[in-house]
């Protein structure tokens, strides 16, 4: 099983998931639009929540760019309901059970903690042009000024 690994210029993988609220996103349906898809581990985690809370204070200085969104993770729409009610997180987030999206993306990757190898997330993001391409790429991202520096890609 080969990973996935997405660069610049290339066209960014079709979704289509279901969403916090029972709703459903699909990469189409943003045609027109520029998109983050931020990949993160695990709803309700200190640098996930962390990261979340941090887009969502730039939600409307990424909407005046004409720029969605979208965090993903394998976590139910269940739990991601749970976490956007408990944070008060405006931001849009897909719940990725299936790992068909992470998968596409090449986020799903083998990861160790304690000499423990896992399968598990790489905090990844991606800003996806209008015209579907990705534009820029940021692996193993750290969160802190992560969320600027997308919002800052983003306005170029």
């Amino acid at each position: 099983m080969g990973i996935v690994k997405l660069a610049v210029g290339d066209k960014a993988p079709a979704f289509s998931m279901p969403s916090d609220g029972g709703g459903k996103i699909s990469l189409a349906s943003l045609k027109g639009r520029k998109v983050v898809v931020y990949f993160y581990p695990k709803d309700d985690t200190s640098g996930c929540t962390k990261e979340a809370i941090d887009f969502n204070a730039l939600k409307k200085d990424f909407a005046k760019l004409n720029t969605e969104i979208i965090g993903v993770s394998p976590d139910s729409v269940k739990s991601h309901d749970k976490f956007k009610a408990k944070h008060e997180l405006g931001i849009t987030l897909l719940s990725d059970e299936t790992r068909s999206m992470v998968e596409a993306y090449g986020v799903w990757v083998e990861k160790s903690m304690y000499g423990r190898k896992y399968m598990g997330v790489e905090r990844t993001t991606f800003l996806i042009g209008a015209e579907g391409r990705i534009s820029h790429v940021w692996n193993k991202v750290k969160v802190p000024g992560h969320a600027a520096a997308v919002l800052a890609a983003a306005a170029s």
